[in-house]
């Protein structure tokens, strides 16, 4: 994680010295290493499943744009859907695999059958945002929204690009695009990103992780109190937005330190004065992914107000769902 001794002290000064030491067109090839490092550091298989979702969705976009050049909608739509459902099927998998299992192993006993029995499957850092990551980019390319990737690396590093890749905010290759071509590296934009990184660390340390055994000490008990409940409920509001909001904050100013400029993923989202606003606000970059790549799909509110709270519903439960594999999620969602 980002506070911790050895990302400080060890890994990210030596990644910076290395980065800043290669001439610019290397340093996609030193991100990516850099990125496959990080992430391996805690299990080198999962990295496997890392590098094979990402080869697969460039291997999709490259088969659509070799189709769409051919003027072959149908294979650019084929290789489109081939490269979605292939990374969505690795994530359902390792996210939801054991939530399948337990709601079919509960159904079964309630029927007086006996359960199934399956391997616990592991659920791998960061699965979720650089699946999401992956799926945009095919379908940008698809839609013909983004240019294709220069080459593997550029794309690689994309996805592996570190600073976001256990906490966020979801990017998008179109956006980052002229970044990966060229970028502006200066005093000025690091000491900026130093900064950004350093206040995103006290918002995580010093408030979220300080209140966090508040939270758990109120959530634990078996029979709250109002007083109890209402604190627990406060400090955990308090809790999470500095943690995950501290956790952008950091990989935002990470992204400045090595050149690039992210988009911002929180924007005070406590003053909002409705529901609406506050989704406009909080986790912008899932908010919009889900907008563009779910809601707007499904017909948006372009088919008459009921198929508009159908489609509003379905993208606030998967979304929910998104978060975690539980019917707690689902509830929050809904």
């Amino acid at each position: 994680v980002f506070s911790s001794n050895v990302f400080l002290f060890l890994f990210l000064p030596v990644f910076l010295a290395v980065y800043y030491l290669v001439p610019f067109r290397a340093r996609s090839v030193v991100i990516l290493v850099g990125s496959y490092l990080f992430y391996g550091w805690w299990r080198l298989d999962f990295l496997l499943l890392f590098a094979g979702v990402t080869f697969w969705c460039w291997l999709a976009s490259h088969l659509v744009v070799r189709a769409q050049v051919r003027g072959d909608s149908v294979a650019a739509t084929r290789a489109m859907a081939g490269g979605v459902t292939g990374a969505l099927g690795a994530l359902a998998y390792f996210k939801y695999f054991d939530f399948g299992v337990g709601n079919l192993n509960a159904l079964l006993a309630g029927v007086g059958l006996a359960p199934s029995s399956f391997a616990h499957v592991i659920l791998p850092i960061g699965i979720s945002f650089y699946t999401f990551q992956a799926i945009s980019y095919v379908v940008d390319v698809w839609r013909k929204d983004a240019e294709p990737a220069a080459n593997f690396w550029d794309f690689s590093a994309f996805i592996g690009l570190f600073p976001q890749l256990v906490a966020g905010p979801v990017l998008r290759y179109k956006d980052m695009a002229d970044q990966f071509r060229q970028r502006r590296h200066g005093l000025d934009k690091f000491s900026e990103g130093s900064t950004r990184l350093m206040a995103g660390f006290c918002k995580k340390v010093l408030i979220a992780d300080s209140v966090a055994p508040l939270v758990t000490a109120c959530f634990q008990q078996p029979e709250p109190s109002m007083a109890e409940a209402w604190l627990g409920a406060v400090a955990y509001t308090i809790q999470l937005y500095y943690d995950f909001s501290g956790y952008s904050d950091m990989a935002i100013g990470l992204g400045l330190m090595m050149g690039f400029r992210f988009e911002e993923n929180f924007d005070h989202p406590y003053r909002s004065r409705s529901i609406t606003e506050f989704w406009r606000r909080w986790h912008i970059s899932l908010s919009t992914w889900l907008r563009d790549y779910l809601y707007i799909p499904l017909g948006g509110n372009r088919r008459g107000a009921a198929r508009t709270y159908v489609n509003l519903l379905l993208t606030m439960v998967l979304g929910g769902l998104w978060h975690g594999a539980s019917w707690t999620f689902v509830l929050w969602g809904a």
